[in-house]
């Protein structure tokens, strides 16, 4: 009885860290399908999980904070991110006003719209690998810290 115990605990302290990879997945199948939702969906499940199975399981506390710090971590990022790129885009509308389009803003858009792709496929994949691999760690019983995380939860 008490290795079935161990076992579920672990399995859902994994769930804590994959169950935010699911939530990208629904995501972005959501706006393939032409929903335009945006909910913090990668915050939301590991939530979820953390807030009633951490009473009673430590090891799933301790998992679900480590994921939720991550998760908001990058979510941070990103929204530092795009504000970033708003900032560019509304500079780079301002210099072409006032070279009176002299500046081809085809171009510099079409600039950042590749840098911004590659930094949001970079950053999905760096939460990819790390969320499988803090979610393996967790089933294996191990501890693992993100790097790169904030720490709002400790």
């Amino acid at each position: 009885m008490r290795k079935k115990h161990k076992q579920q605990m672990r399995i859902w302290a994994m769930l804590c860290h994959i169950s935010a990879l699911l939530a990208w997945i629904l995501l972005f199948s959501l706006v393939f399908l032409g929903i335009p939702l945006y909910l913090p969906l990668n915050i939301i499940a590991p939530l979820l999980i953390w807030r009633f199975k951490k009473s009673k399981y430590p090891w799933i506390d301790f998992q679900g904070k480590e994921s939720l710090n991550f998760q908001i971590s990058l979510t941070l990022y990103i929204l530092i991110l795009i504000i970033i790129s708003l900032v560019i885009v509304l500079a780079s509308f301002g210099i072409a006003v006032i070279t009176n389009g002299a500046v081809d803003i085809k171009t510099i858009l079409n600039g950042l719209l590749l840098v911004w792709m590659g930094l949001i496929v970079i950053l999905m994949l760096f939460q990819s690998l790390l969320g499988i691999l803090a979610a393996n760690k967790a089933y294996k019983g191990e501890h693992y810290r993100y790097p790169l995380t904030i720490r709002f939860l400790s």
